[in-house]
């Protein structure tokens, strides 16, 4: 995957994750099926492929456009409002990845 044209690259920022999991499922007893952690904050929310779909509830409701996989092994981002996949060649493997 190749930055294409996401726009809003300048809202990306080194983030301290805000937990190991999906804060809204901890908080509620719910589960999730893979996390992402969004780039401007560093809010950690469940997929769209989790029942309570957090990562893209929270970009809606805060306007943070840009989320990354916070999965071992994955490099990958997705810009919600260009609804663009990427990766970035110079993006440091965060500490979950190792």
């Amino acid at each position: 995957m190749a930055n294409e044209s996401c726009s809003h690259l300048d809202q990306i920022v080194e983030v301290n994750p805000s937990g190991d999991g999906c804060l809204e499922c901890l908080a509620s007893g719910g589960r999730w099926v893979h996390l992402r952690l969004c780039q401007t904050c560093g809010h950690v929310g469940c997929c769209d492929q989790s029942p309570g779909k957090h990562a893209t509830d929270h970009s809606h409701r805060t306007g943070h456009p840009i989320i990354r996989s916070f999965e071992p092994g994955e490099q990958w981002l997705w810009c919600y409002p260009d609804e663009l996949a990427f990766e970035l060649e110079d993006l440091e493997p965060g500490p979950w990845h190792t």
